[in-house]
């Protein structure tokens, strides 16, 4: 195995070398350096190379750690040099000529700061909502008004490209199996502990959403449909400074949130902190129709309907700090985590009967559940830039811990059609602990190799322990007893090796990225309890990629890329438990399934930097899905593995502009989805259907001080699995104006204008026809003020933490 890995790095290294002689062309290094007056290095001031006769941008880029900058491969000719900071005024070297192949050195650039008083300026710099790169597309959530008072799960829901469905699963482009990252740190959680943890995370703590489709294998390759990374803010201010943030809410019920940063930089210190707070009532309707077919033709029909009243207590923080030990190495330590609590009240109420909309008996459900969520992680990370060539070295250590407690209480009534209890109420509690820990290290290494070659290199290595009980009673005369059926305990062990290796190569008009990534996994499964049933498996897989691009002129960009990415099963799907929805409905997992592989083709498009196009088509096989499986009268949901799945994929983007203060953002996205298997129990499946999603962004300059946004989006009918989900529709807006020299910001926004956002699906498949409806509370208008206090002085260092990934695959007990 180590000499197919070793024969596939060298295959790649002669691919690059063979196109190099084939395509080579005279090119030159442009470097240089960028400082204050003071003679402080200026790190990620912005530079640009600029054709000397008319001033047209050649190239732009950013000062590493040390204030160095370089352009490579740039034709022999005449240019000069513009580089900027916040906060510094802009500065142009004087007019120089390369030559053929040869390297030139700037003298160093001096920035004076604006009006130089620093601490008193006032800089105020507008980024569009939606900017499209070559890889990504990034939303801009910091000008957001809409962003204060919701959650990064609320913000997530309504960018580009990306939708949520009922069980909190994320889709990017229409396509599930999505790799979350919070600050290039991969979360590892399933869909439940991950919407637990995007509700726990304060829009107003957003810098920007990273949507990646295509990823190289720098990458973690989970996440079959691509990556969503958020950043959070940094604060670049030295001295002391914060900001305060008082927010209400209210839809069907009041809803609050406070927030507060703090931030001291000095020298080489910083320090900062952020405590955020969001308490809020929901309520939900769910409407639940299932109709059991048989001989005679119908054999059940069961109409639920479930109203859930909520309450949670959200808590979260994040506080660390960075030290430059040398201007080339930065060490930092970061703490982040959550606590919060859940209260919800359910009524259920279900109809049963032989014959649709006759009854012949009738189940009444009260639920009380309590849910404790904690959640405690540190990383330690270190950043050595080596040499101002580019050559750097990051390590980033990481823990992360999962402790969550599940309290519930059930009784359920039975009645005949006339009313009349038939049997004495059923009395059910349970209690369902669940501790995960997490350990990762990681170590990323780049190399430049001459003007137009640059090699990256890493190893990761994480360690994931999953612990999960449920224990069960049920009432008896005096007292209660253990329910055997119900009472299970699970432990999970994952370990998983990996290592990647990226070439890239840069021509004049044409960029190479070939990668390898190699990940090896063990993982063991038992079953604690009843059968002592364990499950282990071990497996290593290859993840190749390849990106090409190509400028074809200043307005015409294409590219093509390829990449095979793996999702595996999320923790919770694999413990086999047996949870109890009522007496004819209950979950199971599956110790048995394994993971889905995808590999994904893509074909992109820019014009003028303004529209962004896109064709794709991927080939998923043993595709995870959840499934419900009839016996008898009783309907299981359970998750299994699908032959394949084969998505077709086309996205449009485009900025434009109306006048000078609207501005605004479309994307459209169509996608073709067909699923079959025709190893199914007691079925074949054959589904497919052609579906769209439209979005819109616009933003209002009403003034210096004023600004507006509307966010519209509609999803048509679309299939998922077995389900057809029906179209939904909404509106968002919100306006925001400034105060006190922008020191004080008073934000209105309102999401769901129309009241129309819910969830709608349908399933005909073997002997069940299901209907399922769901409405929450999504009309909400939120009134927020942001304080801004302390020094205003721009700092000129700003460091980011480390980077984990395995939180993405674990399960809170909702």
């Amino acid at each position: 195995m180590k000499n197919r890995r070793l024969k596939l790095i060298i295959l790649l290294s002669l691919i690059l070398q063979g196109i190099s002689k084939l395509y080579a062309q005279q090119e030159n290094t442009v470097t240089g350096a960028v400082k204050s007056f003071n003679g402080q290095a200026l790190q990620y001031a912005t530079v640009s190379i600029l054709k000397a006769a008319d001033s047209t941008l050649v190239r732009g880029t950013i000062c590493n750690e040390a204030g160095i900058y370089r352009f490579d491969h740039i034709p022999a000719g005449a240019y000069v040099i513009k580089a900027s900071a916040v906060g510094y005024q802009a500065i142009w070297s004087m007019p120089f000529t390369t030559g053929a192949d040869t390297g030139k050195t700037i003298p160093e650039l001096l920035l004076a700061p604006l009006n130089n008083k620093l601490n008193t300026v006032t800089i105020i710099g507008t980024r569009p909502l939606v900017e499209q790169t070559s890889d990504r597309t990034i939303v801009n959530v910091a000008n957001s008004i809409l962003a204060t008072g919701n959650s990064a799960l609320d913000i997530l829901e309504r960018s580009p490209g990306v939708s949520v469905d009922k069980d909190d699963n994320i889709s990017l482009k229409g396509k599930q199996g999505v790799n979350v990252m919070i600050d290039d740190k991969p979360t590892y959680l399933s869909a439940t502990q991950l919407a637990t943890l995007l509700r726990s995370t304060d829009g107003t703590t957003i810098q920007s959403i990273e949507l990646i489709s295509n990823p190289s294998a720098k990458y973690d390759a989970a996440g079959t449909s691509g990556i969503i990374n958020i950043r959070l803010k940094k604060n670049k201010k030295k001295g002391t400074n914060g900001t305060l943030v008082l927010g209400a809410g209210y839809g069907l019920y009041y809803k609050d949130n406070e927030g507060i940063s703090l931030n001291h930089q000095d020298g080489k210190l910083n320090v900062f902190g952020t405590f955020n707070r969001h308490d809020d009532q929901t309520a939900q309707n769910i409407d639940v129709n299932r109709v059991i077919a048989g001989n005679p033709p119908v054999t059940a029909y069961f109409k639920q309907h479930t109203f859930i009243s909520g309450t949670g207590y959200n808590n979260s923080y994040r506080a660390g700090l960075d030290y430059n030990m040398t201007p080339k190495n930065t060490i930092g330590f970061l703490v982040n985590g959550y606590f919060n609590t859940e209260a919800d009240e359910n009524d259920d109420h279900n109809v049963i009967g032989s014959l649709q909309n006759v009854a012949n008996s009738y189940q009444n459900t009260l639920s009380d559940i309590n849910q404790h969520y904690r959640n405690f992680a540190v990383n330690l990370n270190d950043k050595f830039a080596i040499d101002t060539t580019g050559q750097e070295l990051s390590v980033n250590l990481d823990y992360s811990r999962f402790n969550n407690m599940g309290l519930a209480g059930h009784v359920t009534y039975f009645y005949a059609p006339d009313g009349a209890a038939t049997q004495v109420p059923s009395y059910l509690r349970t209690q369902a602990p669940s501790l995960i820990n997490i350990r990762t290290a990681k170590a990323d290494y780049t190399y430049p190799a001459g003007k137009s070659l640059k090699l990256e290199a890493g190893i990761k290595y994480s360690d994931v322990n999953t612990n999960n009980a449920l224990n069960a009673q049920q009432a008896v005369t005096g007292g209660y007893i253990n329910d055997t059926l119900l009472t299970n305990h699970f432990d999970y062990d994952e370990k998983i090796g990996a290592g990647y290796l990226n070439l890239n190569k840069f021509y004049k008009d044409l960029t190479l990225q070939a990668g390898l990534r190699t990940e090896y996994t063990s993982s063991t499964g038992t079953l604690l309890s009843g059968s002592r049933q364990r499950v282990k498996r071990s497996y290593i897989d290859f993840f190749p990629s390849l990106f090409i691009s190509r400028t074809l002129s200043d307005k015409h960009e294409i590219g093509v890329s390829y990449s095979r990415r793996i999702d595996r099963p999320g923790y919770d799907n694999l413990n086999p438990f047996i949870y109890y929805v009522d007496q004819y409905t209950y979950q199971v997992g599956n110790p048995f399934l394994k993971p889905q592989y995808t590999s994904k083709f893509e074909f992109t498009y820019t014009y003028n930097k303004l529209i962004n196009a896109s064709l794709g088509y991927s080939h998923t096989t043993g595709v995870i899905t959840e499934l419900f499986v009839t016996k008898g009268d009783t309907s299981i949901d359970q998750t299994l593995n699908l032959n394949s799945q084969n998505f077709y994929n086309i996205d449009l983007n485009t900025t434009y502009t109306v006048a000078k203060w609207w501005t605004g953002n479309i994307d459209l996205t169509g996608f073709y989805t067909q699923v079959r298997s025709d190893t199914l129990l007691r079925g074949h499946l054959n589904n497919g259907k052609a579906s769209f999603q439209l979005k819109t962004m616009q933003t209002f300059q009403l003034g210096k001080a004023v600004k507006a946004e509307l966010i519209t989006s509609y999803s048509s009918p679309s299939i998922m699995g077995i389900y057809t989900m029906k179209p939904y529709y909404g509106a968002d807006a919100g306006i925001s104006r400034s105060f006190a020299g922008n020191r004080m910001n008073l934000k209105l926004g309102v999401n769901d204008i129309f009241n129309t956002y819910h969830m709608i699906a349908t399933a005909n498949y073997q002997t069940d026809n299901i209907y399922f409806k769901q409405k929450g509370e999504t009309r909400v208008a939120r009134l927020t003020f942001t304080y801004n206090f302390g020094s205003s002085q721009v700092k000129t260092s700003d460091h980011s933490g480390g980077a984990t990934d395995e939180n993405g695959r674990v399960k809170g007990n909702n």
